[in-house]
């Protein structure tokens, strides 16, 4: 049997309590302590779990902890961060990695420095559907995503750039895979400080052009992402964990029979039924909790000592296009005098 890893989390809230449960189930983990600023909170977890109940995240150092995630907020991140990356601890960072990326960038010199394993939370990227997506392997020319939902309360501290849309730019960097970019963006404050409602459209120097949509101020949650290539187009619900794909060489007998009426006119093709012309294929999507698989993922990273799925570059990629989709938005005329 392979030998368990000591593992911790620090900060037990909203996600923290998850990574805790995930942690006390896997056989490969051995979750040794919990930590949280609020002492009832963390001797709730640590009792459910039996482990160690801390207020002070350095009281971790003595215990010989090999891997934890961090779950507070973002602000805070650095800070929880430092002291154990130099005492070598794998970090799982939930996303995102940092507030702005000058932080993100210390972290990951940081991690290098002391050849610590650093992984960031985003979770999406091990849902069902991505994994389906990246399984079919298409080369994307045109993204767009949807992610509503009506408004928590729980991150008024950041915009909805930072808080929802830094998923779905993890997944166009992941799908995409081009670094160069270039940006136009709208944002608006309703209820919070910052952007409730924002979008973006990001043009990449390979030609695939990608529009994103983030509100928390809906009256329903969606969260679905259309991806359109020369292969296949796929429409994916992120939610429901559900997804269809319209594939070229499936449909190779309704190109022919457009080419062989020469139809000049698309509206030469009226009367006919598109839908049930087109071959529809469900994708086949895996029954896999995404945070489950993604802990699991960043444990083989830190046994195998390896690059992890998401690692702090990925994290850092993904604050950098946040980063600057909130700065063009902030600086959008409202009142054009042209």
């Amino acid at each position: 049997m392979t030998e368990q890893i000591r593992t911790a989390v620090v900060g037990v809230g909203h996600m923290g309590r998850h990574h805790a449960r995930i942690y006390n189930e896997l056989p490969e983990s051995e979750l040794v302590a919990v930590v949280d600023a609020d002492g009832d909170r963390a001797a709730e977890y640590a009792g459910q779990y039996d482990v160690q109940s801390l207020t002070d995240v350095s009281a971790l150092l003595d215990m010989g902890v090999q891997a934890a995630t961090i779950a507070v907020p973002t602000v805070a991140h650095e800070a929880i961060a430092a002291p154990l990356i130099e005492a070598g601890v794998a970090l799982l960072i939930e996303k995102p990695l940092a507030p702005d990326t000058a932080t993100g960038r210390r972290l990951l010199d940081q991690a290098t420095a002391h050849g610590c394993v650093l992984q960031v939370g985003h979770s999406e990227r091990f849902n069902p559907v991505v994994r389906a997506m990246d399984r079919m392997g298409v080369e994307p020319k045109f993204i767009e995503t949807h992610r509503i939902s009506p408004f928590t309360f729980r991150s008024a501290d950041i915009g909805v750039v930072f808080d929802m849309m830094i998923h779905d730019i993890d997944i166009l960097l992941h799908l995409v895979r081009c670094r160069e970019y270039q940006i136009r963006a709208v944002g608006v404050n309703v209820l919070a400080a910052h952007e409730d409602i924002a979008n973006a459209r990001v043009e990449f120097a390979n030609g695939c052009v990608a529009n994103l949509t983030a509100s928390r101020l809906a009256l329903k949650t969606e969260r679905k992402i259309r991806v359109f290539s020369p292969e296949a187009y796929l429409s994916m619900d992120y939610q429901k964990k559900t997804g269809i794909a319209v594939k070229k060489d499936a449909n190779l007998d309704l190109l022919k029979m457009a080419r062989e009426r020469d139809l000049t006119d698309i509206s030469q093709m009226q009367g006919l039924d598109f839908g049930s012309m087109v071959n529809v294929e469900p994708l086949q999507i895996d029954d896999v909790e995404p945070l489950r698989a993604e802990i699991q993922s960043f444990l083989d990273a830190v046994r195998t000592k390896g690059t992890p799925a998401v690692s702090g570059e990925d994290g850092y990629a993904a604050v950098a296009m946040a980063e600057k989709i909130t700065q063009v938005a902030q600086e959008h005329d409202w009142h054009p005098t042209g």
